[in-house]
């Protein structure tokens, strides 16, 4: 089932989830896998940057596979984060919808950003 009826669900649980990227590699930041039969609403994501002086650029994925893989594409590409701030990258205005088998990921140009996703579990 890659699509859950989501007016048929019986389950709905609102999580939070959060990432530290310690290095320039990609990081998962939501995976939803195959034959999950679950529907993940992704209200919110935010990157966090903690440094007091270093600012770091972030780009966001959406990945028509789970773990990463499959066809990129860009949420936000290459966007600056200053030192001290955060940028709201998803807001509940405007929500993803992730199928099984898709994930969502994260790649800085500096570790110690931090990603920050606030979404719904419905099955």
């Amino acid at each position: 089932m890659a699509a859950p009826n989501l007016i048929g669900a019986s389950l709905i649980y609102g999580r939070t989830s959060a990432v530290a990227l310690s290095n320039t590699s990609s990081f998962t930041v939501l995976n939803n896998g195959a034959s999950s039969g679950k529907c993940l609403k992704l209200n919110t994501l935010n990157v966090a940057n903690p440094s007091t002086s270093v600012a770091a650029n972030i780009s966001i994925n959406y990945y028509t596979t789970a773990n990463l893989t499959g066809t990129a594409f860009p949420i936000v590409g290459n966007i600056t984060v200053p030192a001290g701030s955060t940028l709201n990258v998803i807001d509940k205005g405007s929500p993803y919808y992730m199928e099984e088998n898709t994930s969502v990921g994260a790649i800085a140009s500096a570790a110690g950003l931090v990603v920050t996703t606030s979404y719904e579990d419905i099955s």
